[in-house]
């Protein structure tokens, strides 16, 4: 079996794509720090899969550390790095943290990879390095604007990083895949969504409220250019998403990449309004949720959904569930979780 290190693997995005990879038949090491994880996590994935996969605590701003991993695993030739703090908010009250982290474990990662003669990564990137829009849907062609958030700037500044090393390091390939709004959780409700703290997604929060962990869902502006007023998304299932991570390791494991440094939008092609969540929600949970309607936030884009031609065409992928799949499988697995 073909090894994959996976890191933060035990992450919203990250545990699904290892159960997908294991499913598949690869040997899957997970690196995850469990600043916003579980333990519990790893049950999760044995309980799907029936493979429990190796799994170190480490935090990638050790490069000591990782670099002695990478060292007792040199027969891996892919990585897929998810590891990242990925809160907006946060990362605007807090810039420096997540500078530090997001592009110190990456700049570690990338060395570690260099030392140890793996040449193949993954990268966990984001549609915000799009900034604002001009015209939609975006395509990987679309001209990344300055981000509106520190966040967003550390995808930006990290794909930077990893096209200059494509161009510098012979051998070394890479694959940037840009999410728009991944939400859902795994038909079997062992693994899904479950943030620390109070939720920076809309799917989450919808999911709290209807639990009674919160008062009522804040939605931020009905005063948009949008059918009903509220700002639209391109929301895809986290089980797509995860299967799209396997089709673009198997590009580089495969050697069908068209450049040292290829990107994918990953989406579904369609947007939805927050409205939309919400009724789809209410309609696949019989809950009736309480909402109110605030001001817009500072930063907050109109519109953004994806042009996925490219990764339908290249990595032979396609977003199969639609919307209610997705509110239906996050209600099911916050109920599961809660143990409501």
């Amino acid at each position: 079996m073909q090894k994959i290190i996976v890191t933060g693997g035990l992450g919203y995005i990250g545990s699904h794509t290892v159960v997908e990879l294991i499913n598949k038949g690869y040997q899957v090491i997970i690196i995850d720090n469990l600043v916003n994880s579980s333990i519990e996590t790893l049950d999760g994935i044995e309980t799907i899969t029936g493979v429990r996969p190796e799994f170190h605590q480490l935090d990638m701003i050790n490069s000591e550390k990782l670099n002695a991993l990478f060292e007792n695993h040199n027969d891996t030739e892919s990585i897929i790095h998810f590891a990242a703090l990925k809160a907006v908010g946060e990362s605007c009250s807090n810039p420096i943290a997540y500078y530090q982290n997001n592009l110190g474990a990456l700049l570690n990662l990338i060395q570690a990879m260099n030392d140890n003669d793996i040449s193949k990564l993954v990268f966990s990137s984001s549609a915000t390095v799009y900034g604002d829009p001009d015209s939609l849907p975006l395509t990987e062609e679309h001209q990344t604007k300055p981000a509106l958030s520190p966040y967003g700037n550390t995808k930006k500044i990290g794909e930077d990083i990893i096209k200059d090393t494509t161009t510098a390091m012979a051998g070394f390939h890479a694959i940037s895949l840009r999410y728009f709004n991944p939400i859902g959780a795994h038909s079997s409700v062992q693994i899904g969504e479950l943030p620390n703290g109070i939720p920076n997604n809309l799917m989450p929060f919808i999911t709290q409220t209807a639990a009674g962990l919160r008062k009522e869902l804040l939605v931020y502006g009905n005063d948009y250019n949008t059918p009903d007023g509220t700002a639209i998304r391109d929301y895809i299932h986290v089980v797509d998403l995860a299967a799209a991570h396997v089709k673009t390791v198997e590009r580089l494991i495969y050697n069908e990449q068209k450049s040292n440094f290829e990107i994918f939008n990953l989406g579904t092609g369609k947007g939805s309004s927050v409205l939309e969540v919400i009724h789809s929600f209410e309609k696949t949970s019989g809950q009736k949720l309480p909402y109110r309607f605030v001001d817009r936030r500072k930063g907050d884009v109109e519109q953004m959904y994806a042009s996925t031609d490219l990764a339908n065409n290249e990595l032979g992928w396609k977003a199969k569930l639609n919307l209610d799949d997705m509110t239906a499988s996050s209600w099911a697995w916050e109920k599961h979780a809660r143990n409501l």
